[in-house]
């Protein structure tokens, strides 16, 4: 699985770990790197320093993602309150190294960078923010470490479709078979590639919005963004299983915090059948927004109010707990 310089420049896939041009940071703001147990990671950060907490937010995990995801959310509450995006390993602006890309290390990932910016605010808890299948990630590390969270906001969360997914140990639905045969030297260069063609993440994001009526400059730096070094390590990862947990849904379920979910109604990703097992909880409102599973790119107004009416009583002394609602 080693990286090695591409030597047919007209193969079918041939930029697929190169660009040449340098790729430009997703969002605005001051960028940060830090050398963490995950690798270098980079998070960016802008708004005023005020004293309420800072927010997190945290992009999906697919083939071509990036903090680019949140940039509707990030530009929004840079205008009122210090926020931070991060790339988690393996995409965007951080290290896409060629080794194991886990549901743990991305946990880790998570747990270092919120310290770090619980630092850079007098150790106060952070409200945090994630998208799909990084929502198990965030719900993992509020389990581990409750202190450091005022809030999870989750959009379009993995771990309530399909098969209950429950167990009691945290292992990962990972296949080493289909890793391997990802990895399999004849084309795992030339597979990714196909699966970077602007068509083909045209046609993924169009299953994602459940409509034609994309974001265009997502998709543009969604090309960008897999046409790197190493972009194809951790999607390989993702697509073999190995960052999808078979405890989502206890995570979830043992949650005390203020949990603020939405979920659209278009697209691939509607199933939530398994909502039922928090939505009575004190602590949990669950909002169905008309959208797909990005509604920030369709009506950023809309989240927001609904995320800022959980995050108000918070804020409010003696606030009563937030009650679920559908």
């Amino acid at each position: 699985m080693s990286d090695t310089s591409v030597k047919n420049p007209s193969a079918v896939g041939s930029r697929t770990d190169y660009n040449r041009a340098p790729l430009a940071n997703p969002v605005a703001g001051v960028r940060t790197d830090i050398i963490s147990v995950a690798g270098r990671i980079a998070f960016y950060a802008a708004g005023p320093e005020t004293d309420g907490p800072p927010l997190l937010l945290i992009h999906s995990v697919n083939a071509a993602a990036s903090a680019f995801e949140v940039k509707p959310l990030y530009d929004h509450y840079a205008r009122e309150r210090r926020v931070y995006a991060v790339d988690l390993p393996g995409f965007g602006q951080s290290e896409r190294g060629n080794h194991e890309y886990t549901a743990r290390m991305m946990t880790d990932a998570l747990h270092e960078v919120v310290e770090r910016i619980r630092e850079l605010h007098g150790d106060q808890p952070v409200d945090a923010l994630a998208l799909s299948l990084s929502c198990e990630f965030l719900a993992r590390a509020a389990v581990e470490r409750p202190a450091a969270f005022r809030s999870l906001g989750l959009i379009s969360p993995t771990g309530f479709d399909r098969t209950a997914r429950d167990a009691r140990l945290p292992h990962t639905l990972g296949k080493r078979w289909l890793l391997d045969t990802l990895y399999f030297p004849l084309w795992e260069r030339q597979l990714f590639g196909l699966l970077t063609m602007r068509p083909v993440m045209r046609k993924f994001l169009e299953k994602a919005w459940g409509s034609k009526q994309i974001d265009e400059p997502l998709l543009d730096y969604c090309y960008e963004t897999t046409h790197q070094h190493g972009a194809r390590h951790a999607p390989y990862y993702f697509v073999a299983g190995y960052m999808f947990s078979k405890d989502a849904l206890r995570l979830y379920e043992s949650l005390k915090l203020p949990v603020w979910m939405s979920l659209g109604v278009r697209g691939d990703f509607v199933d939530y059948r398994h909502k039922t097992r928090v939505e009575s909880r004190p602590n949990w409102r669950i909002v169905t927004l008309q959208s797909g599973a990005f509604p920030q790119f369709e009506m950023l107004d809309q989240v927001t109010r609904s995320y800022d009416e959980v995050l108000a009583p918070i804020a409010a002394p003696h606030a009563e707990p937030v009650m679920a609602a559908e």
